[in-house]
């Protein structure tokens, strides 16, 4: 039941719920804080290479939290998490659908880190 806690929390609520809410409500902390580390850094080196690097830093995020998301739970946490993600973006405008979508993904992301997996 760790594992499923832990990849639950990280990846369905954090990743996927909480994503799903920033952009229902157009609102990227990740993208603040990057553009905040970002101007400093700019600032004090001047270097090319640091802007291409921040530039580069939401997609590698992203692609990396996907990438944990498939090795805590393989394509059925994936699933999981791109429902938290839609239940996310529609909380505003259906909460009971939300809420019952959110379930769903909790469900499916006990049964990706459960040892019995179909197929």
């Amino acid at each position: 039941m760790r594992k499923s806690g832990r990849f639950i929390w990280q990846s369905v609520i954090c990743l996927g719920f909480l994503s799903g809410i920033w952009s229902a409500i157009g609102f990227s902390p990740q993208s603040i804080l990057i553009g905040v580390i970002a101007g400093s850094a700019d600032s004090l080196l001047h270097d090319p290479w640091i802007r291409f690097f921040f530039i580069l830093l939401p997609g590698i995020l992203l692609v990396l939290s996907l990438y944990l998301a498939y090795k805590g739970g393989k394509v059925t946490g994936i699933v999981s998490v791109l429902v938290a993600y839609i239940a996310g973006l529609s909380l505003l405008e259906y909460p009971v659908i939300s809420i019952l979508l959110l379930a769903i993904a909790v469900l499916l992301g006990i049964l990706a880190t459960s040892k019995w997996r179909p197929g």
